[in-house]
């Protein structure tokens, strides 16, 4: 088990440390390293750099500047972290419409769900804009735009 670490991307004031988990698996780490966001506490951080520094791992945070736009979709409350909501994205939307929440059997499953450039759904090919982990929430979200194409 390892040590999670989210510290705000600032070099002037050493890279203060914004929260901790200890004995956390290396899979949940994983996970976590590809989401492009993070809510707590409501506010929304953006990834900007993670690194490993084993037994510690890092993920370097700065507060999101269009916190309102990812605020105004209301998540799923759920209490499984291993549900996954695809939304629409919509540039300069104040809303990204929930097109379905999955179901996922475990962390390995997760990670590849979350790292995959396009996610398929009942016929439709989604193209992945960005993912992020809400803790207020319990619940990862996939923010996605309708594909045109192939891959």
């Amino acid at each position: 088990m390892a040590r999670l670490e989210y510290r705000l991307l600032d070099e002037t004031k050493n890279f203060p440390l914004r929260y901790y988990y200890d004995n956390m698996d290396a899979t949940e780490i994983a996970i976590r390293f590809v989401c492009d966001y993070f809510v707590k506490d409501g506010i929304t951080y953006e990834r900007k750099s993670c690194a490993a520094e084993p037994p510690t791992y890092k993920i370097y945070v700065q507060e999101a500047q269009q916190q309102d736009w990812l605020e105004n979709s209301p998540p799923i409350k759920a209490n499984n972290r291993r549900r996954v909501e695809l939304r629409q994205y919509v540039e300069n939307a104040a809303y990204f419409p929930l097109i379905h929440v999955f179901e996922m059997t475990n962390n390995i499953e997760m990670l590849l769900f979350l790292q995959s450039d396009y996610v398929y759904w009942l016929g439709q090919e989604w193209q992945k804009s960005s993912a992020e982990i809400d803790e207020d929430s319990k619940i990862y979200v996939y923010y996605a735009v309708q594909a045109s194409g192939g891959l």
